[in-house]
């Protein structure tokens, strides 16, 4: 792959450009997508007119650009989140109903937690979290999940970045955080009160895929009002057991008894089980 003169391949500078739109700032200049990315304007000249005309970027009138719809097409078919998106959410609509807050599914990137659904109410308490967003994994409760549950070197990772809680009650020392961790393995789930804002509180389980892997993280936001969260953790550990079970079932052989009906989409698409049989049929008569 072709590098330029600092040693950064071709793919790098494309990435770096992508990157430098966030949910925060979803439309961007040249020139701010050369400050943001850190690479030569002439450069994000070139590799911009190039994924404009892949769509993968769109110009705006104003000369600012935006992420293309492209984008979103290739992302769709990704059996990691956004499969896991489409099986959990008859689930999370289930839980939404009953607790009536913000309910959220969120996978692991690097050391950050990444909103991949989210549904609110119009009253529901005070929640920072935007699908699309990262978030540090030592802010969120979703982010303890993924620590408490995966691999002992991201936890030390983190502490050696240090850690800068968003409010008091956040973790501040690596034994609040190894605290935080313990209470999630013993309890089954995560719980933050006041974490990011002082009027909410998180909750967060884990989401298994094959051989018991945290392959995602279901949480709730809810008041930080003293009330007890017991019935809100039981009906999310339930929730995310039974979406744990549909992942399983969708990644089962086609032969399997229990396997989920859809075929080679079982793992990208839920639906009616009708529906999942028709495309199961004409995925077969292809």
């Amino acid at each position: 792959m072709a590098k330029s003169s600092d040693g950064t391949s071709a793919l790098t500078r494309v990435l770096a450009v992508l990157d430098a739109f966030t949910v925060d700032h979803p439309f961007l200049t040249l020139t701010q997508m050369h400050r943001r990315a850190g690479i030569p304007l002439s450069s994000v000249h070139r590799i911009v007119a190039e994924l404009v005309s892949h769509g993968l970027l769109e110009q705006a009138s104003d000369r600012t650009y935006r992420l293309g719809n492209r984008l979103w097409e290739i992302g769709s078919k990704t059996p990691g989140a956004l499969g896991l998106r489409e099986i959990a959410e008859p689930y999370l609509r289930r839980l939404h109903d009953v607790i009536g807050q913000h309910v959220q599914l969120a996978v692991l990137i690097d050391e950050d937690v990444l909103l991949i659904e989210r549904l609110s109410a119009p009253d529901a308490v005070i929640n920072g979290s935007v699908v699309g967003g990262r978030i540090p994994v030592q802010y969120s409760t979703s982010g303890i999940v993924f620590l408490a549950f995966g691999e002992p070197a991201r936890a030390e990772r983190v502490i050696a970045s240090g850690l800068s809680p968003m409010t008091p009650t956040g973790l501040h020392t690596p034994d609040d955080l190894m605290r935080a961790l313990d209470e999630t393995r013993r309890r089954g789930y995560a719980r933050g009160d006041g974490w990011i804002h002082p009027a909410s509180r998180g909750l967060a389980a884990p989401v298994r895929g094959s051989e018991g892997v945290v392959v995602g993280a279901l949480g709730a936001v809810i008041p930080n009002d003293g009330s007890s969260p017991r019935r809100v953790a039981s009906l999310l550990l339930e929730t995310a057991h039974r979406i744990s079970e549909a992942l399983l079932r969708a990644y089962l052989p086609v032969s399997h008894p229990r396997a989920l009906p859809g075929g080679s989409l079982r793992a990208l698409v839920a639906s009616s089980a009708d529906s999942m049989r028709y495309l199961e049929r004409r995925g077969q008569g292809r």
